[in-house]
Formats: structure tokens, C-alpha cells, sequence
């Protein structure tokens, strides 16, 4: 855009870019609508034939050869705030001067840091590549989440876009369909229709862009998504055999700097000269780049685990806290008194009486009392304590010992 002509007209309607302060004392450039009659009352009819006229809009990423203007068309994605360094520097000076942005990225990529690099790379030089859904998941603070969604806000600025849960179970996708990142904090994704479109829109090329009040638009997708949880056994629900998600947990940083990020930025034109330089660890290896094996990560494991065996999990927890609660060795249970404590500290209806008695035979291999005989039953309260009665039946006994060894197995 000219900057003596702050105006563009696309199709037969005008648009000017402003220039919005933010809090960091920066101005981001936007495309906003803009009357023909206040252009004329501002500048005279005469001015009109000066604005440069397009036939539309289009979307292509370029981070290294970025065109406002392909053909007749008028590119609505934003030009990166900051460019490669062109100093003549070799990789090693290259790692010397961005070192903190390479330990960074070692912090929440850890043992894959090499392709955590890769990443990034394909990220700036092939924007319109399909990658992997990245989930960040701690239960700890201070892990440097919400700084690498900065960061890299920082790096592709307005091309990358923070998003609720609950904006992207909306129909309406306007504000992120077009963006090349989707930042999506504090993930809870309890139904299985959200997981299904995630996994669509990590794949597919084409989508429709849906506004408020106008027809659906086919349109040229190809966002990545970046979620980020505290919960990392359940906060969303994927399947066995799924290969889309690359789940990291993030330890927390030991000791706090308040100008980390400012480091981090200032760093951006030698990292990303570095990206350019540094050749890639994994090559193209299908259509998400990765290997399926690069993200089976034990984060990943962990959470199939949970979300297969859901209620031997929440088994092997409600026995743990009731050993942690009393001096018991060993306790005695029936389905039913199993099945009345976990819909206490549960929802109803998240399993049956039968559900509980196949964990207990099939997986745990406990067989019950061939007779009916006293037994000490525990039972839950509303303060989620447990107190202890006499009941008569069929009773399965549960040693201590061997809970604490799933309870060991269920944390790793």
C-alpha cells in the first residue's frame, strides 16, 4: 500500500490501514472498512482515481517473499514484523547469538529439541505445510507455556491469533480460519465431535469461512494449532491409533526472568537466520512432516492410557485415597460399594456395577469370596472422606501394596 494513499478499493468496497497502538508501545497494521462518501469529504471526489483498485481478497503466507499484491488480488496475510539477519555469520556464530532462544526451545521440546527446531523451520519457510497439533501440558506454574505462545505471537505477529475453547466449538471461525497459527489456552475438550474437527482442520487444505450475517466462503486453510492445558491426563479425548498430536509436558523454569521474553525478541532476526541455515534433522516424512513415531511422546501415551482405561484409573485413585486415609492393608468390596463411591466423587452414570466388576476380574484378575461373609465396607461422604460399616457378601479383597504399584504405573 502507498503510504501517501492509505486506501484500498477491493471489489466495490474501500478499506483503509490504520495503524493501532498497543500496550508495548508498537503500532499494528489493520485493514479496516471505509466509507467512498468520508474519502470524498476528506479528500475530494479527484482523490478517488488515485486508490488502488483490486478484483479481491486472497491469503498467501510468504515469510521470506512476502507480496501485499499477487495479480489483481490484494494479500490479506501481514507481512512478519522482523526479518532474517543478513550479517555474514556461521551456524555457530548464528547459535552464539540467539542462546537463549535455543535453550527456550530446548526447555519445551526437551529430548526433541533438534525436532522442536524443525518444527519452527517449517513453520517460517513452508507456511503452508500440514504439522502436527502441538499441546503443551503441565500441572506445574511457571512452565513457559504461555511465553513460547508470546514468542512466537512475536515472530509471526498478525498471523497467528489467541482463541477460547468454547470459540472454537462456535460455527463462526471469521477471526481465526485465515491465520497460520491458533493459540487455544487452557484446553478442555470433553467431547469427541471437537477432537473430530481439530483433527479435520489439522489435515485439510480447504475450509469454510463462516461470519455473521454473510454466506459461507470455501476458503484456503491451513492454520496450525498449538493448545495448552494444565490438565494432562484428560483434556481432551483422542483415540488409540491417533497420530496428529504431539503432546509435550513442560517442566516448570527454576528460576523467574522478567525480561526473558525481551530476550527472546530481541533474538528473533539471528534465530531466524539460524532456522534458515540449519539443515533439517527430519526431512519430509509424510503429510504431517513428522514421523508417527517422532510423537509418540510419553506425554501422549500417558493420556491414551487415561482416556482407554478411564475407569480403571479412577479405580486405582479412589483406592489409593482410601489407603492414604486409613491404616488399612488390604480392604474388602463388592461391586456395588465400589460403584456408589466413584459416582460420588464422580458424575453419575459414568459406569455400571458391571463396568467395576470386569476391572476387578478381568484386568486386576481378583477373584471374589466363593460365599457370602462379613466384611468392613467403606463408603464415601460428602467431604469426600471415608468411613467404615459392616456389610455381608461376596466381597473381592484388594491389598495395599498392590495399588501403590498401579498407583506408581498410573504416574510415570
Amino acid at each position: 500500500m502507498n503510504d501517501e494513499i492509505p486506501y484500498v478499493r477491493v471489489g466495490i468496497n474501500y478499506y483503509r490501514e490504520i495503524r493501532r497502538p498497543s500496550i508495548a508501545g508498537e503500532t499494528l497494521a489493520t485493514l479496516v472498512k471505509w466509507s467512498r462518501d468520508t474519502i470524498v469529504h476528506d479528500h475530494k471526489k479527484s482523490y478517488l482515481l488515485k486508490v488502488p483498485k483490486y478484483l479481491g481478497f486472497c491469503c498467501i503466507p510468504n515469510h521470506t517473499d512476502y507480496q501485499k499484491v499477487i495479480g489483481d488480488f490484494y494479500n490479506t496475510y501481514s507481512q512478519i514484523g522482523y526479518l532474517p539477519t543478513s550479517e555474514e555469520l556461521t551456524l555457530s556464530d548464528l547459535m552464539q547469538r540467539c542462546s537463549l532462544s535455543l535453550t527456550f526451545v530446548r526447555h519445551i521440546f526437551g529430548s526433541q529439541f533438534e525436532l522442536g527446531l524443525d518444527y519452527l523451520k517449517v513453520l517460517f519457510l513452508f507456511p503452508t505445510q500440514t504439522l502436527p497439533i502441538v499441546c503443551l501440558v503441565s500441572k506445574e506454574r511457571s512452565t513457559g507455556k504461555s511465553t513460547f505462545l508470546k514468542w512466537l505471537k512475536e515472530i509471526f505477529g498478525l498471523n497467528m491469533t489467541y482463541i477460547k475453547g468454547d470459540s472454537f466449538a462456535s460455527q463462526f471461525n471469521s477471526d481465526w480460519a485465515s491465520m497460520l497459527l491458533v493459540a487455544i489456552d487452557e484446553v478442555f475438550f470433553d467431547k469427541k465431535e471437537i477432537t473430530e474437527r481439530l483433527k479435520y482442520l489439522s489435515t485439510t487444505n480447504k475450509d469454510k469461512l463462516e461470519q455473521k450475517g454473510k454466506d459461507r466462503e470455501e476458503i484456503d486453510f491451513f492454520a496450525k494449532f498449538i493448545l495448552c492445558s494444565n490438565n494432562e491426563d484428560n483434556f481432551i479425548q483422542i483415540d488409540e491409533e491417533e497420530i496428529r498430536f504431539w503432546i509435550l509436558k513442560i517442566s516448570s523454569i527454576k528460576e523467574e526472568n522478567t525480561n526473558f521474553l525481551n530476550g527472546l525478541i530481541q533474538e528473533i532476526p539471528y534465530f531466524l537466520r539460524l532456522l534458515m541455515d540449519r539443515p533439517f534433522l527430519r526431512q519430509n516424512s509424510s503429510r504431517m512432516w513428522f514421523k508417527k513415531e517422532d510423537l509418540k511422546t510419553t506425554a501422549l501415551k500417558r493420556l491414551l492410557w487415561k482416556n482407554n482405561n478411564r475407569l480403571e484409573a479412577k479405580l486405582i485413585e479412589l483406592f489409593f485415597e482410601l489407603f492414604e486415609q486409613t491404616d488399612e492393608q488390604a480392604v474388602s468390596v463388592i461391586p456395588q460399594d465400589v460403584f456408589q463411591m466413584v459416582n460420588r466423587l464422580h458424575k453419575s452414570g459414568f459406569c455400571s456395577i458391571n463396568d467395576i466388576r470386569k476391572v476387578l476380574k478381568d484386568v486386576w484378575k481378583i477373584e471374589p469370596q466363593k460365599n457370602s461373609l462379613t466384611y468392613v465396607r467403606y463408603t464415601v461422604d460428602h467431604a469426600g472422606g471415608f468411613y467404615s460399616g459392616s456389610a455381608i457378601g461376596r466381597y473381592f479383597s484388594i491389598n495395599r501394596s498392590f495399588i501403590l504399584e498401579k498407583f506408581d504405573e498410573l504416574m510415570r
